[in-house]
């Protein structure tokens, strides 16, 4: 009977069906790659590390100059969060490259054109019998290490002693840093300012000794002389153009001698006595940088 519509088959019905099958399969692979996509969007987090040990799970959104910003999943993503780079340690992100954060005054980086070794001798140490070398390196912002050898008799023999050996030193400098930082502060030079040096010292030297026998003749004996000290050392560097050192220094601490004429002056250092061992020392250096 022909009721005026038009006449569907059976085999049009299931090719419509399959057709709508296909397509609602391709739609829901498509809504879980999506919804895929944006669950790992939000679940991707980096990690802020700071210098209390706080981490924090976020989302970066700019490493600036002085300062980190990012998002936190819970808060609405207008929100955007601040922090100083000087309280990190390092920010490890989604792909697990890591960051690491320095303060600027005690980054090596900062100080890359400085000249990090010196060569020094005391100025002043040739009128007083002796002839001072130092050699000084940098190890890092604020430490260096120092080794000081004297040549005993190379120099003024103002009191006719003869005098020959040598001595030598070792020190471990901390270099005075600021009471308190601020934001891109930086040693005017590494190895320029205030510092403390704890120092050991050991000598040895022959010199002549006047005595007098029992009748009262002068006689000149020959004395070999075996010291050392444990000092600090306070004292003030200054560097010029990266290239001239000015250094000076006084140190107090104690030392023994095996003198038997209880000699005070020991070249390198003085000595009060065998019965109150307290040393002394004092100079003036100068010196010039290398690489």
């Amino acid at each position: 009977m022909d009721n005026g519509l038009p006449f569907i088959s059976a085999e049009s019905l299931r090719t419509g069906n399959n057709l709508i099958k296909e397509m609602m399969k391709k739609l829901l692979f498509f809504a879980l790659l999506f919804v895929v996509f944006i669950s790992s969007s939000l679940h991707a987090q980096d990690i802020i590390m700071k210098k209390d040990n706080e981490l924090i799970k976020c989302k970066i959104k700019e490493i600036g100059l002085d300062e980190i910003k990012y998002m936190m999943p819970e808060y609405s993503q207008e929100v955007v969060f601040t922090v100083d780079k000087d309280d990190l340690v390092k920010i490890i992100f989604e792909n697990g490259k890591e960051m690491e954060f320095q303060v600027k005054m005690t980054n090596p980086e900062t100080y890359t054109d400085n000249k990090k070794n010196i060569l020094k001798i005391d100025f002043l140490s040739p009128l007083t019998g002796n002839t001072t070398i130092a050699y000084e390196r940098s190890l890092r912002p604020g430490r260096s290490i120092e080794a000081n050898l004297g040549i005993i008799g190379l120099g003024i023999d103002a009191g006719d002693r003869n005098a020959g050996g040598a001595f030598v030193k070792f020190g471990y400098k901390f270099i005075k840093d600021p009471d308190f930082y601020l934001r891109g502060m930086r040693y005017a030079h590494i190895l320029k300012g205030g510092y403390i040096k704890p120092e050991v010292a050991f000598g040895f030297f022959s010199r002549e000794e006047w005595n007098y026998d029992i009748y009262y003749n002068n006689v000149n004996e020959r004395e070999d002389v075996l010291s050392g000290t444990i000092q600090l050392v306070f004292g003030k560097q200054w560097i010029f153009d990266n290239t001239f050192a000015i250094d000076m220094y006084g140190g107090v601490g104690y030392g023994f001698t095996t003198s038997d004429n209880d000699i005070a002056y020991h070249y390198g250092y003085t000595i009060a006595g065998t019965d109150f061992p307290l040393a002394f020392s004092t100079g003036l250096k100068i010196g010039w940088l290398f690489r």
